[in-house]
């Protein structure tokens, strides 16, 4: 496949940073003119998130294939979490071609776990709360990332699906369509399976107005 960025440099760069920064420092290249299922064409201390060349989409990537170019502003300094609990500072660069296209995305995962917990414990001996908010979780796999769009289409909701109405159905699943989720192969098979809706039905809630769900 023709080359749609200068990988070299960006390699280069993930070298230097993470040569910087150590082990505990993860940098991902994705190159969204793969497959979906085989994003990462470069890590480096892929251990950070057990991830590995040839792996799928993250969340993000998600997000990126779902919104135009345009829209796409690089994300500094943030707060995200691995499935195995651990709590990162990312940066996530998004690469462009000579249009100026998304063509990629240039992570950087910091872990800073330990960090945390030393910060947890001065709070506790200088009287400080400690601020929680939800963060965004990064997957080793599309099938997790897809998991966890369905749990919060389900939070969203706010009821087991056991319990949930034609509209209820309706409102994750649109959730699921407006966070990209359909963009994951065989994602219709499991979101129709999880909902206890057929394939059709799934296909007609996605084309389902808005005014109608409220």
């Amino acid at each position: 496949m023709e080359q749609t960025f200068k990988r070299a440099t960006w390699e280069q760069l993930a070298k230097g940073i993470t040569g910087q920064f150590g082990e505990s420092c993860e940098v991902v290249i994705h190159d969204l003119t793969q497959d979906m299922d085989h994003t990462i064409v470069y890590i480096e201390n892929g251990h950070v998130t057990g991830r590995k060349v040839g792996d799928g989409s993250s969340k993000i990537v998600i997000e990126t294939l779902n919104s135009p170019s345009e829209e796409l502003k690089d994300r500094i300094n943030y707060r995200t979490q691995t499935e195995d609990g651990k709590i990162l500072k990312s940066t996530t660069l998004y690469i462009r071609n000579e249009e100026g296209v998304v063509v990629g995305v240039f992570s950087i995962n910091l872990d800073i776990t330990s960090f945390m917990k030393a910060e947890r414990t001065l709070n506790e001996l200088i009287g400080i709360e400690d601020a929680t908010k939800e963060v965004d979780c990064i997957h080793n796999g599309v099938m997790s990332t897809l998991n966890d769009l369905i749990g919060q289409s389900v939070k969203l909701v706010n009821k087991p699906v056991g319990e949930m109405t034609r509209d209820d159905k309706i409102k994750a699943i649109k959730f699921l369509q407006d966070s990209g989720a359909f963009l994951i192969k065989k994602s219709g098979d499991k979101v129709s399976k999880f909902f206890g809706i057929s394939k059709f039905t799934l296909y007609n809630y996605i084309d389902v107005k808005d005014t109608k769900t409220q």
